[in-house]
């Protein structure tokens, strides 16, 4: 008895290969969706995240911090005495200089030694800008030695050459001097001080109590 041959149907139990790879290929097409949406995200969070951390970097706390409690404004005219060491006569010389004082505290904020090594006094007048450095200790001492009439506490000098240990506060009394008239200074339009630290930004001071001018 012989055996018949079915040709030409397909069982419904047998997957058909082009609905196979239809449905893989669909499956992967969702599968890479699914990673960029997950890469999206993460580089979102990255970026996020390097953002915030630029941000707190930039807000970190000063290195220093501080405060100019007094400040105190001399005109100093002074002439020559119109004779030589020799004792012949020789022109007279005139200097008008406008005498700054300041009395600054300062405070260490950070984990290292402070080291300062410039003060300026600025300040704007008719002409522009106008800025001076402010003498080292002995040369604030000797001034009160040059003019014994000069009008301002002779107290500890604070010198641009002061290191200032983590979390110390010192305090001191520093001069600059302009060359202008007391008509010049009287026209001025601002005043501020900065302090200036290596390897550290400069800090900026206004006055914080009435300016003391000399008449």
């Amino acid at each position: 008895m012989g055996r018949n041959k079915i040709r030409g149907g397909m069982s419904l139990l047998q997957p058909n290969p082009q609905a196979t790879d239809d449905a893989a290929l669909g499956e992967e097409l969702t599968k890479g969706s699914t990673h960029l949406i997950w890469a999206g995200a993460i580089a979102a969070v990255l970026v996020s995240a390097a953002i915030a951390i630029y941000v707190i970097a930039g807000q970190k706390p000063p290195a220093a911090t501080g405060s100019i409690d007094q400040v105190w404004i001399h005109p100093q005219h002074s002439e020559t005495s119109g004779f030589d060491a020799n004792g012949a006569p020789m022109p007279k010389e005139v200097y008008n200089q406008i005498y700054v004082f300041g009395h600054a505290r300062i405070h260490n904020e950070s984990k290292l030694p402070l080291f300062l090594h410039r003060i300026t006094t600025n300040t704007t007048v008719a002409d522009g800008p106008h800025t001076s450095y402010a003498a080292m200790g002995a040369d604030y001492d000797r001034i009160f030695v040059a003019y014994p009439a000069m009008p301002v506490p002779h107290g500890p000098a604070l010198s641009p050459d002061t290191t200032i240990a983590s979390g110390q506060t010192v305090e001191g009394t520093f001069v600059c001097a302009f060359k202008l008239t007391k008509e010049q200074w009287d026209a001025h339009k601002d005043l501020d001080f900065n302090f200036s630290f290596q390897y550290q930004p400069d800090l900026k001071l206004t006055p914080q109590a009435a300016i003391i001018i000399d008449r």
